[in-house]
């Protein structure tokens, strides 16, 4: 991959909330590293449980990261909200699609990439984790497992699809690509194994994963 030049049109009074090893998180990274923008971070620990301090909850009442500061003091939470900030900001390289039909293919490969395999693997993770037991109230195992089967059909899925394309939504990287490998990384929390015949998913996962950007996060 070309190594491209960090954009300096950021202000300095801009700050990004993130968290270590969290997926979402992780995709902002991966996005801003794709996209060579240099945001200044904060580092909120889980663990330690600073998501659920008022010092947190003044920027997002539901205790989730990212979030983004921007210098006006607005401030803007979940992903994807993000990732579109940035890109209407430094449109190239472009992530969302330019032309109207590789902007409606990257939106619908994009949703069904968020609600058949990312919700799914969340869900699984949530009410099956030992540790999200007194986050996710009532966790309920059953629909932890329940969501497993459904992870593994889009799967299939995704898996012809990649048959006949190097890239899932268009024939280069989206966000798309960046959301699905994410997904598919944060399998193992989930303890979801990815089937070993899904050969094609493996082929892209390792290009995906390979890009300089993809450590971002990781």
């Amino acid at each position: 991959m070309v190594s491209r030049p960090v954009n300096k049109g950021t202000p300095k009074a801009m700050k990004l909330y993130i968290s270590d090893r969290a997926p979402n998180p992780r995709r902002v990274q991966f996005f801003l590293a794709e996209k060579g923008i240099e945001v200044p971070t904060h580092k909120v620990d889980l663990a330690q449980k600073e998501h659920l301090k008022d010092e947190f909850l003044r920027l997002n009442p539901r205790r989730k990261v990212p979030v983004l500061v921007l210098d006006d003091g607005t401030i803007i939470a979940e992903s994807i909200a993000i990732c579109r900030y940035f890109e209407a900001l430094h449109p190239q390289p472009n992530l969302f699609g330019a032309a109207p039909k590789d902007i409606a293919l990257v939106e619908m490969w994009l949703r069904q990439v968020e609600l058949e395999l990312w919700l799914p693997i969340q869900f699984a993770f949530r009410h099956l984790h030992p540790a999200l037991a007194e986050r996710e109230i009532p966790q309920v195992a059953q629909w932890g497992e329940a969501n497993k089967p459904k992870v593994l059909d889009f799967l299939g899925y995704l898996n012809k699809r990649l048959a006949d394309s190097a890239y899932i939504a268009l024939d280069r990287f989206t966000i798309v690509d960046l959301v699905a490998v994410v997904a598919i990384d944060f399998m193992r929390a989930a303890r979801i194994a990815l089937p070993e015949d899904l050969t094609h998913i493996a082929r892209w996962r390792a290009e995906v994963s390979a890009r300089p950007a993809a450590k971002a996060g990781a």
